[in-house]
């Protein structure tokens, strides 16, 4: 048997084991924004599925694409089967779910993050998850508190 055919079996069966993206086992929170991020990511699989299937599927067509293309529909479609919309509560005064938090660290860095759901957050962008130790430490707090937070306490400043 020629090399080259070995080759592409071996990328056909890559293409076929491809793992399924990791589904977090935290309760999938949103915030609005959030929501339309997985119905977009969900259009976008669906179109990629659809290009995939269209180039002649698994049997004739690029097995890799149509892998991936499977694998993102699967997640984007049970992402956005357990979403749960979180509204912010404007009764309360203490930092909640979808907040922009402003506070300072012990060493006088000012930093300001929005907490968000796990496929929304970038840190680069200024969102974290909820489930990041800085978010868990700031949830519930208000203004002026002082709370033990990875690097040291940091203060909120600002919440809003």
């Amino acid at each position: 048997m020629s090399v080259a055919f070995t080759k592409e079996g071996d990328s056909e069966a890559f293409a076929a084991d491809l793992p399924d993206r990791p589904i977090s086992t935290h309760p999938n929170l949103v915030t609005p924004e959030g929501l339309a991020q997985i119905e977009a990511e969900l259009a976008s699989a669906r179109a990629a599925y659809s290009a995939a299937q269209s180039a002649g599927g698994a049997a004739d067509g690029d097995r890799t694409a149509m892998a991936r293309a499977t694998r993102d529909l699967r997640y984007w479609s049970a992402r956005r089967a357990t979403a749960q919309l979180m509204e912010r509560d404007p009764d309360k005064t203490a930092v909640q779910f979808g907040d922009r938090v402003t506070f300072e660290r012990e060493d006088g860095r000012v930093q300001t993050f929005r907490i968000v759901g796990e496929d929304e957050a970038d840190p680069a962008k200024g969102s974290v998850s909820y489930v990041a130790p800085i978010a868990r430490a700031l949830l519930g707090k208000g203004v002026g508190d002082v709370s033990p937070a990875p690097g040291g306490e940091v203060e909120i400043t600002r919440i809003g």
